[in-house]
């Protein structure tokens, strides 16, 4: 099996993986039982209590169930708002994540290039991972204010415990941080190491190393050859200049004995 093959399949499992939790995560939105709360009232009467970001429900034995909604959203806690922006963001993110990744996956042929399917996978890949954090944070903080509520002995209100809704959401959460990770890091890898393929390091040249050409070699044969014809015509002088010395010498002592 060839890596683009094994690229292709481990494409498709983080896509279901990623849509199942952004699926999840969306489905928390009408969810109703973020917290829940059992009173009994009366005899053989209990009441449930459960409320969400949008609104408060109440719920008797009887099957009865009546919600209200929060009727001011500026007298609401700024926590409250803090995790209805951080969802929402999440949603937004995760739907935008699914659009790159089925641009960029290799079974598509959508993209372009290898190098551009790799890079817009990539950008998928960290919508999912950042709306899956933001998520995260969300439900997070909801599910550590209603412990610490229901823990504080100080609390006098009505204590509420973690709903399904909660539950939910970090499971969604989870597999978008998940598949985002994969994603990010398997198609960053492969865009930053396809774009490191086209421009390899620059290599400095050897500034000691002389590589003679044919017109230098020439050359120095050339001086060479020169040169043995000067010390040749040199040595040939001195050889008569001397002859011409010796011969002088000779006829002065002749003429001298007569």
């Amino acid at each position: 099996m060839s890596y683009r093959t094994v690229m292709m399949y481990m494409e498709i499992g983080c896509f279901v993986v990623c849509v199942s939790g952004w699926v999840l995560v969306c489905s928390t939105m009408p969810t109703e039982i973020w917290t829940w709360s059992e009173v009994d009232s009366i005899v053989l009467t209990t009441s449930n209590y459960f409320s969400n970001l949008w609104k408060d429900c109440i719920s008797d034995s009887t099957g009865v169930s009546d919600c209200k909604g929060i009727p001011s959203m500026l007298a609401l806690n700024w926590d409250i708002h803090m995790c209805r922006a951080l969802i929402i963001i999440s949603i937004i993110l995760a739907f935008f994540g699914s659009v790159l990744v089925l641009v960029g996956m290799k079974c598509t042929k959508v993209g372009g290039s290898e190098i551009v399917n790799a890079r817009v996978t990539f950008a998928g890949g960290m919508n999912y991972l950042i709306g899956g954090m933001c998520s995260m944070i969300a439900f997070s903080y909801y599910g550590n204010k209603i412990r610490a509520e229901f823990q504080d002995p100080n609390f006098k209100p009505q204590k509420f415990e973690i709903g399904v809704g909660v539950f939910i959401g970090w499971g969604g959460s989870t597999l978008l941080v998940v598949g985002g990770l994969i994603y990010s890091i398997f198609a960053g890898w492969e865009g930053c190491h396809s774009s490191s393929k086209r421009y390899p390091d620059y290599q400095f040249p050897d500034a000691y190393t002389v590589v003679p050409t044919n017109k230098s070699i020439v050359s120095v044969a050339r001086t060479g050859t020169s040169g043995s014809r000067k010390s040749g015509t040199t040595s040939g002088s001195r050889d008569s200049s001397v002859s011409g010395i010796t011969t002088t010498t000779k006829t002065t002592a002749t003429n001298a004995y007569v």
